[in-house]
């Protein structure tokens, strides 16, 4: 299978799934056999998801993408050889970074939700334009990307939390701060944009948040 075609909802329900690392292993670059180069593909979504690991409190080496052709047999098992070791190396997923479990997989399963959302993203917005190690290395580590990584996902992530976790039970401004690890005013922030979006409403009974 082409690399092109590894989709993120494959890399996080397999970290959801409790699986401590992923390996993605693509032919090299600039040697695809499609004139799509869909390899460059799996290289900027490896970035983008290793951006969102981080964003959730995970080690981004747990996602692990190489390029090598047939002949690299040695090349692959060394590779693998040295990415289970550093999987190791960091324990089980969550655990080793020190956070709670129920809660980190309640943060995978709102950022799944996204997933057709995040595909449209990537595709119109965080496209590079140049098929090249270089021009991809500098667009995926520069100031704009991290800009445009929290206006178009970040703060969705977050909006996609809170409604997940109000579908639970009614909540404060300062229990979903506090469950979220936002501070009040982030909360807020992203509370009165769900609500205007009518995804919430806030229940004056119960004084609390509740879905819309």
């Amino acid at each position: 299978m082409c690399s092109g075609r590894i989709d993120l909802e494959f890399i996080l329900r397999a970290f959801a799934n409790g699986q401590d690392g992923v390996f993605i292993g693509g032919c090299r670059l600039g040697e695809c056999n499609y004139v799509t180069q869909g390899n460059f593909d799996a290289l900027g979504l490896s970035y983008i998801c290793k951006k969102m690991m981080a964003h959730l409190g995970l080690n981004p080496e747990r996602l692990k993408i190489a390029f090598m052709n047939a002949s690299d047999g040695i090349f692959l098992a060394e590779t693998i050889n040295a990415f289970s070791k550093t999987v190791n190396e960091l324990g089980p997923l969550g655990i080793g970074e020190g956070l709670e479990i129920k809660g980190l997989k309640f943060k995978l399963d709102a950022l799944r939700k996204l997933v057709p959302y995040l595909r449209l993203v990537e595709r119109e917005r965080l496209r590079v334009p140049v098929k090249s190690v270089d021009a991809y290395k500098k667009f995926f580590t520069s100031e704009e990307f991290d800009r445009l990584f929290d206006e178009l996902i970040a703060d969705k992530l977050a909006i996609s939390q809170i409604t997940s976790l109000l579908q639970e039970k009614p909540l404060s401004t300062g229990e979903i701060a506090e469950t979220l690890g936002l501070s009040p005013s982030e909360a807020s922030k992203h509370i009165n944009t769900s609500s205007m979006h009518g995804l919430v409403k806030y229940d004056v009974d119960q004084k609390r948040y509740a879905i819309a």
